[in-house]
């Protein structure tokens, strides 16, 4: 394995691992966000109340977006074992 080969290789890694985890991080967010302007809003400031709303969120997303993230993990990696033996020259 040449020294491009292995930089390609770890650049491919972390683009899948970010657009693996952008969904989740845009959903935390985006979550946040509104709660804390709803907590503003009503002047309820309770820890607990948005970091349920917060973890609901998050859940709720992970639960959608989870066909979504398997199927771009087993593409790339059946991709990457199908260029298996690029790798071990």
């Amino acid at each position: 394995m040449t020294q491009a080969m292995a930089i390609d290789l770890i650049r491919q890694t972390l683009m899948a691992a970010f657009w693996l985890a952008l969904p989740l991080l845009a959903i935390g967010f985006v979550s946040g966000i509104v709660i804390s302007l709803v907590q503003i809003v009503t002047s309820f400031q309770d820890p607990s109340f948005g970091g349920a709303l917060r973890l609901a969120a998050f859940l709720c997303g992970l639960l959608l977006t989870m066909p979504w993230m398997l199927s771009r993990i087993v593409h790339f990696t059946i991709r990457l074992f199908g260029d298996l033996s690029r790798y071990a020259s």
